[in-house]
């Protein structure tokens, strides 16, 4: 069942958008929504169709953009939308399952209606019907009544969220602007809600109740009689000063088939003054109604600029002075508008609905004679289709139901249960649950027929080829034949593998969590599958300075965080010595393009303890400094011409015990011991 209502844009297409490029699709959010495809992109949010992976049913999920993510109003008005439309269950309220928050993003949960919208319908016909326009008014009254008698109001009513299903279901949606009802709740600073279908009150005083929403559903009352909205202009707020200075026309006088009790019911709702108009939707379903069932009584119909009855409504009406001149606040009565058409004047409703009364009971005993007749009739024939040998019973759907809740309702329909049950793979009802019957919901079948259930087995198990050791084209013709594209292709660097070899592949089990499906010999049908695959080894940076190991990383995808020190004898100080991508635990870990690595820098080789050859001959001393790395300077004050190797250490600088970097000098003082 198909929600989207986004904020602030068109909130609905035909059916559903592929977009290869969103990286939305394919991703699982807060492991248990996969989002399949794009229905509907605004200001505020997108709309996705989803599975819900953990009841396997299709939802609706509403994803705030991430450039909003830290704006705390509009999560609040995520918030609110979520809140609002859960406290009402109404079969003309779009249903919400959901809030929530993964990560950045936050998101709503909505039921997915398949159909259209009401700006579709017009887009596609322009002015509806008479009848059309009270039936699909009567549906938007009593969502909006229930929404109302909660304390409710919605603030942003238009054709874009009014939702008309394929099996006849009308809904209304997107409560992002609703508020708690009162004589005066304010809109905050900003003007919110679609300009075209503001009250007055809105665009002056900045303040709604429940009479904002009637006026809203005036104006769209009038869209649907004319096919065009009673206000136009190239700006916004051009639009804006019409409403708030401005009465709305009659739908006859842009479309003269339209019934003068449609006429009243228009200005009705969209008295400028709201203290004129009904004081909830309540009241103006009643009046729908009853206008209603006027319009389908026997009174001769007549064009909207003829002289006909005054459909009586509620509360004051003003009366403009002249056909130039109107008193604001005021609503022109029927009788004044056909007098600026100059036409005859209307006479007074409650004179005409009297006369009207005369006429019928003159001819009360002729039309109660023939209601008899006609009622033997039908009672007969309604017998014998309904109750008797020629009853027929539509199936009822019973899909998504356990076996005994759909044993109960079949058989409370008159029809009986086959014992022997059938079985039907399906994507969207979980296993063990009824997927369908035979005969097929909706088909009419006689009283007692026999019905079979046709129980899930849930997704067909298809054979799943090896993926890993593939490379990615092939990898992906695999997936595109049986399965659904998971989540982006995650690329990971690989020594043991070229790149664009598929290194591993994940689907998610039935709780919704991902699992290495490895050599899996069956996975369910169109179920996600994502790919991980080898970007071909690490960039080498050995040896490298760091500006260009820096570069060399950036290049491949990678950022550098943090850089570390360390002593090695093999690359010189303020070289890079490697790469460091460590687990929690010091274990390597996998590197994937688009991660963070860090830099072990070298600081040269590690220093080196001084040995004590104080008083050990010259050749030994030197030996036991070189061996260690040194170099070695030494003086002695004996004759010139003794050789070295007869002298003895005295004294070293730098001391004994002292720690040098390797290669550094040591001088040595030699003393002559012959």
């Amino acid at each position: 069942m198909l929600h989207g209502s986004v904020q602030d844009g068109p909130a609905y297409t035909r059916g559903v958008s592929v977009s290869t490029s969103d990286p939305m699709i394919g991703r699982l959010i807060d492991g248990r929504y996969q989002v399949r495809s794009r229905i509907a992109r605004g200001g505020m949010a997108t709309v996705y169709l989803a599975t819900d992976l953990r009841l396997e049913r299709r939802v609706a999920i509403k994803i705030m953009h991430g450039h909003l993510a830290d704006d705390n109003q509009f999560k609040q008005r995520f918030i609110q939308e979520a809140r609002s439309a859960a406290r009402l269950a109404h079969p003309n309220v779009v249903n919400v399952f959901d809030q929530g928050q993964d990560e950045e993003s936050a998101y709503l949960v909505m039921e997915y209606l398949p159909g259209i919208t009401l700006r579709d319908l017009l887009h596609d016909y322009g002015a509806l019907t008479s009848e059309q326009t009270i039936d699909i008014t009567e549906a938007v009254l009593s969502g909006l009544a229930a929404a109302h008698k909660a304390g409710i109001v919605h603030r942003d009513l238009k054709p874009e969220n009014v939702l008309l299903a394929d099996d006849g279901r009308i809904k209304i949606g997107d409560f992002g602007l609703a508020r708690a009802a009162s004589a005066n709740t304010a809109t905050g600073a900003a003007l919110l809600g679609t300009i075209a279908y503001l009250s007055p009150e809105l665009v002056t005083r900045g303040v709604a109740d429940t009479r904002s929403d009637v006026y809203a559903v005036g104006i769209m009352m009038y869209e649907m009689l004319t096919g065009e909205q009673p206000f136009k202009g190239e700006q916004p707020m051009a639009i804006a000063y019409q409403h708030a200075n401005d009465s709305v026309p009659t739908p006859s006088s842009a479309n003269p088939k339209v019934p003068a009790e449609l006429d009243e019911l228009v200005l009705w709702a969209t008295a400028r003054d709201p203290e004129e108009r009904p004081r909830d939707a309540r009241a103006l379903l009643e009046q729908v109604q009853d206008t209603e069932s006027m319009l389908q009584t026997a009174l001769p119909a007549a064009g909207a600029t003829a002289v006909q009855k005054t459909l009586v409504l509620p509360g004051p009406l003003g009366v403009a002075r002249d056909a130039e001149t109107q008193v604001i606040g005021g609503v022109p009565t029927a009788a004044t508008r056909q007098q600026t058409a100059s036409a005859p004047e209307v006479s007074d409703s409650t004179v005409a609905l009297t006369t009207v009364s005369r006429q019928r009971s003159r001819r009360g005993w002729i039309i109660a004679l023939v209601v008899v007749l006609l009622a033997a009739l039908a009672g007969g024939t309604g017998w014998w289709f309904g109750f008797g040998p020629g009853a027929r019973i539509d199936v009822p759907s019973v899909a998504d139901s356990s076996v005994a809740d759909a044993t109960a309702k079949l058989t409370e329909a008159g029809l009986r249960v086959d014992p022997q049950q059938g079985q039907v793979a399906s994507l969207d009802v979980p296993a063990g649950q009824v997927a369908a019957t035979d005969p097929d919901s909706g088909v009419a079948v006689a009283r007692d027929s026999v019905v079979k259930l046709l129980i899930s087995t849930g997704p067909e198990m298809i054979d799943l080829p090896g993926l890993v050791g593939l490379d990615e084209k092939a990898a992906d013709a695999v997936v595109s034949s049986h399965w659904t594209k998971g989540t982006d292709t995650v690329r990971q660097f690989s020594s043991d593998a070229e790149g664009g070899i598929v290194l591993q592949a994940l689907g998610v089990d039935a709780k919704g969590d991902t699992v290495d499906l490895g050599q899996t010999a069956q996975y369910g049908e169109k179920q996600p599958i994502s790919l991980v695959v080898s970007a071909g080894p690490l960039p080498d940076v050995a040896g490298d300075s760091v500006d260009d190991a820096t570069k060399k990383l950036q290049d491949a995808g990678l950022s550098v965080g943090a850089t570390t020190t360390d002593y090695s004898e093999d690359v010189e100080k303020g070289d890079v010595v490697s790469l460091v991508a460590k687990n929690a635990d010091g274990s390597d870990k996998p590197v994937r393009v688009g991660d963070t690595v860090d830099l072990l820098v070298s600081d040269g080789p590690p220093p080196v303890t001084v040995p004590d050859v104080v008083g050990q001959s010259w050749d030994k001393a030197k030996k036991a400094l070189t061996d260690l790395g040194f170099k070695v300077q030494y003086n002695h004050s004996g004759p010139a011409d003794v050789i070295p190797s007869a002298f003895t250490v005295s004294k070293i600088d730098p001391g004994a015990g002292t720690s040098q970097p390797k290669g550094s000098t040591i001088k040595v003082t030699l003393d002559f011991s012959g």
